[in-house]
C-alpha cells in the first residue's frame, strides 16, 4: 500500500482524480459550483473514476446520480454549510505538511489518557481552544488527548456519535485544518493523539451514504437501527470506505490511535473480521512509516478475542476499555445497585478486577442471565484502559451527573489513587482532576424537528423510572449544552485546587516509578483485607515495592503487615492529608512499628502510597 494515496473521495496528488463507490448508480456525475459537471466512469466493483482537469481545492461540489437527485460527498473532507450542504475540496497533502515534528508516538504502556469533548472543554468550543489549554494539561501530567468524535455531525452541538460524514471535520469546532494543526500542537508539547471513530452506524439526519449502494444491510439490527454492511452483498466498497478512514486520520492528519466506538455493534462474519482487517492494515501503516499508531477498542463483552493478535486467531486490537473496572469501584463507592450495577459492589469484585481487568471471566451474571465472559491470564496491563468516569457514565445519565456530584471529596481522591494507582493504562475525563460539579448532559442540535421531538421522548421513555423526580434536560435546549462547559474558576475554589495538586500528585508518582508502569500482571497483586474493608494493591520487582492501601469503608481502621516484614515504607501520598484537604495533618504517617510488625491506620475513604525497598537476596 502506498501511504501517501488516498483511494476514497477526492486526491490530488499527483492529478485530480475522483474514485466514488456506487454500485447501483447508472450514471454518475460531480457538479462543480460555478465549473459545471463532470461525468465519472464505471470501473469494477461499484466504483465510478474520474479525472478532472478543472478540479481545485475549495471548490464547493455535489454529485449527481442518474441524472436526479444531488447529494454532498459521503467521503468529503468539509461540509462547510453542514451536513445537507455541498462539499468542499481539501487537500490532503497540505493537511499531511502541517505536523511536520520528528514525533514517533508514546508506547500503549506509558499512556496517561485525558478524554474531552471539544465543544464543551473550553469557552471556545474548538479545536483551537484545546491548544490553549496543553500547557494545562501538560503541567498535569497527562501525555495523551482522547478527543471524542470530530466527524460531521448535524448542527453545532452534539457528543459526536450521530456523524454522518466519517472523513469530514466538523467545522463549527474550526474545521480540517484546525484540526491538523491541533494535533500539531500536541506532538510539540509531547502528547499524543487519540481520536473517536464510529464504524458501527451513521447518525440519522445527513446520513447519505446509503443513497449511493447498499451501505447498511437488513441481516442484522443495533441499537441504532440498521448495521452497516461489512459482509452482505456489494460489502467490499463498505469495508473499504471505513478502512481508508481510519488510514487517512493516522496517515494523513497524524493522529495517534483510534477508539473504536462499541465494536461489538459491528456485525460482520466474514471469514476475516473487519476489526482484524483493520488491525493488519494500520500494522502495514506502521511498518512503512517508522509511527506508533494503535487502536483502542470499546467492547463490552469480556471477549479476549478481540484484543488477541491476530496470529493467535484474535482481532488484533492494542487495547481495550475495562467497564467492569469502572462498574466495581462505582458500585462500591455509590452503593448504586440498578441497571448493570446489580452485578456490583461488593470489594471483592475490584480486587478480582485489580488482578484480572474483568470481573466475569466465565460465572454467572444475574444481570445477563447467564455465563459471562473469558479469562485474561496471559494479557498485559496496557491491554485495558480504567477511568473512575467517562463521557458515557456521566452523559447517559438522565441528570448528566459526574462522580463529583454523587459522592463527597474524600472518596473521590480515594478513586483517583485507586485508578491512577492500577495495573492498566489510566484515563481521566475532563474535569475529574478538579472535581468539575457541572454534569455532562446528553445535547444535540438537530435541523430535523420530528427527529428532535423523537430524541426528546426517546430520553423520557429511557428514564420513566425517574421522571416522578425531574424530567430529562430538553437535549435541543441551548441550556442542556451550555451546562455541560467545564468551569475554569480554580482561584474561588480550594477544594479544587486540592483536588488538581493531588492528581498532579498521583501522576508524577506513577512516571517517576518504571514498578507501576503496564505490564506483565504477574508482579502485581490485589487482595482484600481481613475485614473486609480494604484492598491492598502491590506492585514488586526484586529490589522495591510500591504498596496502595485503600480503606473502602466510613471507619478508621488497622491493617497490620506480615511478622517478617521489618522496613518501614517511605509514604509517597497519603490523601487524607491536610494538604489535600483531608483530616489528617501533613506530617502524619499511617505507618506504624509494632512489636509484632508494622501496621497502618488509614482514615476513611482514603488511600495511601508508599515504597518499601526489599530485603537484598
Amino acid at each position: 500500500m502506498n501511504i501517501q494515496r488516498r483511494h476514497t473521495g477526492i486526491n490530488f496528488h499527483p492529478q485530480p482524480e475522483i474514485n466514488i463507490w456506487a454500485p447501483h448508480a447508472r450514471k454518475l456525475a460531480i457538479e462543480i459550483e460555478g465549473k459545471g459537471n463532470i461525468s465519472l466512469q464505471k470501473q469494477e466493483s461499484g466504483f465510478w473514476h474520474a479525472l478532472p482537469d478543472n478540479l481545485q481545492p475549495g471548490d464547493r461540489y455535489k454529485f449527481r446520480i442518474n441524472e436526479k437527485d444531488t447529494f454532498p460527498d459521503p467521503a468529503s473532507l468539509s461540509q462547510p454549510d453542514g451536513v445537507h450542504g455541498s462539499s468542499e475540496c481539501i487537500d490532503l497533502n497540505e493537511i499531511r505538511k502541517t505536523d511536520n515534528t520528528q514525533w514517533q508516538g508514546i508506547a500503549l504502556k506509558d499512556l496517561i489518557i485525558y478524554e474531552l469533548h471539544t465543544g464543551t472543554f473550553t469557552p471556545e468550543g474548538t479545536f483551537a481552544g484545546i491548544a490553549g489549554k496543553l500547557d494545562y494539561l501538560k503541567v498535569l501530567g497527562v501525555n495523551a488527548l482522547k478527543i471524542l468524535p470530530v466527524a460531521a455531525f448535524p448542527g453545532e452541538r452534539n457528543w459526536g456519535y450521530d456523524g454522518v460524514f466519517p472523513y469530514a471535520v466538523q467545522q463549527s469546532y474550526g474545521g480540517p485544518l484546525e484540526f491538523a494543526k491541533l494535533v500539531k500542537a500536541c506532538h510539540e508539547k509531547g502528547i499524543a493523539v487519540i481520536l473517536d471513530v464510529v464504524y458501527n452506524h451513521l447518525g440519522p439526519e445527513g446520513n447519505y451514504l446509503g443513497a449511493f449502494g447498499p451501505a447498511f444491510t437488513n441481516k442484522y439490527t443495533t441499537p441504532w437501527g440498521k448495521a452497516i454492511n461489512y459482509d452482505d452483498a456489494w460489502c467490499d466498497g463498505v469495508r473499504q470506505f471505513f478502512l481508508e478512514n481510519a488510514l487517512m486520520w493516522l496517515r494523513d492528519f497524524h493522529v495517534d490511535g483510534l477508539r473504536l466506538d462499541a465494536v461489538h455493534a459491528i456485525k460482520d462474519f466474514s471469514p476475516k473480521h473487519f476489526l482484524r482487517e483493520l488491525s493488519e492494515r494500520v500494522k502495514e501503516l506502521n511498518r512503512e512509516s517508522g509511527k506508533n499508531h494503535f487502536l483502542i477498542a470499546e467492547c463490552d463483552l469480556n471477549d479476549t478475542r478481540y484484543i488477541n493478535p491476530t496470529e493467535k486467531d484474535g482481532y488484533g486490537m492494542d487495547a481495550q476499555w475495562c467497564d467492569e473496572w469502572h462498574h466495581s469501584l462505582h458500585a462500591l463507592l455509590t452503593g448504586e445497585k440498578n441497571g448493570y450495577y446489580s452485578d456490583f459492589g461488593a470489594t471483592k469484585q475490584l480486587v478480582k478486577s485489580f488482578n484480572h481487568a474483568y470481573v466475569f471471566t466465565g460465572e454467572y451474571s444475574a444481570h445477563r442471565k447467564k455465563i459471562f465472559g473469558t479469562p485474561t491470564e496471559g494479557q498485559p496491563g496496557e491491554r485495558f484502559v480504567v477511568f473512575t468516569q467517562n463521557h458515557d457514565q456521566a452523559g447517559n445519565r438522565m441528570m448528566g451527573d459526574r462522580l463529583s456530584a454523587l459522592i463527597d471529596f474524600e472518596p473521590l481522591k480515594l478513586a483517583a489513587g485507586a485508578m491512577l494507582m492500577s495495573p492498566f493504562i489510566p484515563m481521566l475525563f475532563m474535569g475529574e482532576e478538579y472535581a468539575e460539579k457541572n454534569p455532562f448532559l446528553y445535547f444535540i442540535s438537530h435541523g430535523d424537528e420530528h427527529l428532535v421531538e423523537a430524541v426528546r421522548k426517546g430520553r423520557k421513555r429511557e428514564f420513566r423510572d425517574f421522571i416522578k423526580k425531574a424530567d430529562p434536560p430538553d437535549p435541543a435546549a441551548i441550556s442542556t449544552f451550555e451546562q455541560s462547559r467545564l468551569q475554569w474558576d480554580f482561584d474561588r475554589d480550594s477544594q479544587k485546587k486540592q483536588m488538581l495538586a493531588f492528581y498532579q500528585k498521583l501522576i508524577a508518582i506513577r512516571k517517576q516509578y518504571a514498578l507501576l508502569q503496564p505490564g506483565d500482571r504477574g508482579n502485581v497483586s490485589a487482595k482484600l483485607s481481613e475485614n473486609s474493608k480494604a484492598v491492598v494493591l502491590e506492585h514488586e520487582n526484586t529490589r522495591e515495592r510500591i504498596i496502595t492501601v485503600m480503606n473502602f469503608s466510613k471507619d478508621i481502621i488497622t491493617l497490620h503487615g506480615d511478622e517478617n516484614t521489618s522496613e518501614m515504607p517511605a509514604l509517597l501520598a497519603y490523601s487524607a492529608h491536610q494538604r489535600w484537604g483531608g483530616p489528617a495533618k501533613d506530617n502524619e504517617s499511617p505507618w506504624q512499628e509494632t512489636r509484632s510488625g508494622l501496621s497502618i491506620t488509614l482514615h476513611p475513604l482514603s488511600v495511601a502510597i508508599s515504597i518499601q525497598k526489599l530485603p537484598f537476596h
